[in-house]
């Protein structure tokens, strides 16, 4: 080839390569004031694909989203591997209000918590489905038997202790307390179905047992990496060289985001930029753009 024809070949490939060196990293570690790590992302092509439809950074804010709403993330416990979600509709010891119920879609990668109290409030006692009368089960009698837990009678009522619960003006025989195991596989409490008012949850008593004004209300979701929950070893390469888990291509192929902008199949242990986690600053860039442009007269002279 022509020194010419090579030289225009070095442009080039120079002009397509440039642009990388100068973009930012697509895949951010942050989503506001939560951390960012695998099987997270902070937006399409970053983390596991199977989680990316289900949690998503907008304006700083990490989100769940289901069938049944939008819920703000408050934590994320990556070393148990469980993520602690709001739920606006849901009443606590500071407010009380209607709600239609959580419900986790069936195809999404999370699981109820084992920790997580569910306390129906205000249901029918003559309609709600789990008011069953125990003559079904050989008891003789028509008196109607909650299909409760039976130690949460106790929750019920240290619940009905705070002010905008007991605004209801129920009886706590409404009050059911339910347990992830009683959802069934859906994983699904419809309320209105259960003819409730409404509920609350929580997932900690925080070290005080019988003061619900300091119990942590919210939802507490497990997750898993895979059928064998181990962490991806590529992922783990990759966030050791500073870099971000991701995916492309229609077969959602694993990519290492790295700063910069550029995507690799491996990890970002390839230039001393990115080995400490540097990226060029703009005197950086000038310098590289000069350089190229050097390079490139003096090739073609």
């Amino acid at each position: 080839m022509k020194p010419k024809c090579l030289s225009i070949t070095f442009l080039c490939i120079s002009l397509i390569l440039l642009p990388t060196l100068i973009s930012s990293q697509s895949c951010q570690r942050t989503c506001g004031n939560q951390h960012l790590k695998y099987p997270f992302g902070s937006g399409p092509g970053c983390g596991d694909p199977r989680f990316q439809p289900y949690v998503t950074c907008s304006q700083e804010k990490l989100t769940l989203t289901t069938h049944t709403g939008c819920y703000t993330i408050t934590n994320i416990d990556y070393n148990s591997q469980v993520l602690y979600i709001t739920d606006p509709s849901m009443s606590t010891c500071s407010y009380a209000q209607p709600s239609k119920g959580f419900g986790l879609d069936w195809n999404a990668p999370f699981s109820f918590h084992d920790g997580n109290v569910f306390a129906l409030l205000d249901c029918s006692i003559t309609s709600s489905p789990i008011y069953k009368p125990d003559g079904l089960y050989g008891g003789g009698n028509s008196t109607l038997v909650p299909l409760c837990d039976r130690e949460g009678a106790s929750i019920c009522s240290l619940l009905y202790s705070c002010r905008p619960i007991s605004m209801l003006n129920t009886p706590i025989s409404t009050c059911c307390v339910y347990t992830p195991v009683d959802l069934g596989p859906s994983f699904e409490m419809d309320l209105q179905k259960l003819k409730c008012t409404s509920y609350s949850g929580f997932y900690s008593y925080n070290g005080q047992d019988s003061n619900p004004q300091t119990w942590k209300y919210g939802v507490a979701l497990k997750y898993k990496f895979s059928i064998n929950n181990d962490y991806p070893g590529a992922c783990a390469d990759c966030e050791r060289s500073n870099g971000v888990c991701g995916y492309t291509g229609d077969y959602n192929s694993f990519i290492c985001n790295c700063p910069g902008g550029v995507n690799t199949t491996g990890n970002c242990f390839f230039s001393a930029y990115w080995n400490n986690g540097l990226t060029p600053l703009p005197w950086q860039t000038g310098v590289w753009l000069i350089y190229y442009l050097a390079l490139i007269l003096v090739w073609i002279s």
